[in-house]
């Protein structure tokens, strides 16, 4: 077994007023190509919350969204700049209007690894085949449309790596950067 390094992180899953979600397609020499909502690893002290709204910002350009609970933790594999890394996330809801990253935002998509970005909709979303972070976003985000905001945090726990490698379905709808 390869030693991995531990890294915390946190993301936002924006959703526009007609339940479409924000994701950024990233690809991984362990895992392929893969949907992830904005966001990246604490920094320092730094708290979830504040590294999810700072990394969204660095991503997106936004500073406007309305950040709701956190909606789940999950804990992964990957490989980050040529180094194996443990990753745990947390997840937090957020609302912001449909629209664009800002310019000078997706200038810096090549160095960040964002190859393209979407928004999709919930009917996309859930007859897509393609791989997102978490692996059950779908079904997450589903849940939230239909029943609100989980009263807890949702523990998805350790997800072992499942190379899904690059297909078709990986970059269905991609915006090309």
């Amino acid at each position: 077994m390869t030693d991995r390094v531990a890294r915390r992180a946190a993301r936002l899953l924006i959703l526009d007023p007609d339940g479409s979600v924000f994701l950024q397609l990233h690809d991984d020499v362990e895992i392929g190509l893969h949907w992830a909502p904005p966001g990246g690893g604490l920094e320092g002290g730094e708290a979830d919350l504040a590294a999810a709204l700072r990394e969204t910002r660095e991503e997106t350009g936004w500073t406007d969204v309305s950040v709701g609970p956190a909606l789940c933790r999950w804990e992964h594999d990957y490989t980050r700049a040529g180094v194996p890394t443990r990753q745990s996330e947390t997840y937090f809801l957020a609302e912001g209007p449909r629209r664009e990253p800002e310019q000078a935002a997706r200038e810096t998509y090549a160095e960040e690894g964002i190859l393209a970005i979407r928004w999709w909709t919930p009917g996309a979303l859930s007859e897509s085949r393609a791989s997102f972070w978490p692996p059950n976003l779908p079904a997450l985000l589903a849940s939230v449309r239909q029943d609100g905001p989980p009263h807890e945090v949702i523990e998805l726990g350790y997800t072992p790596i499942t190379p899904a490698g690059a297909t078709a379905a990986g970059i269905e709808g991609a915006e090309a950067q």
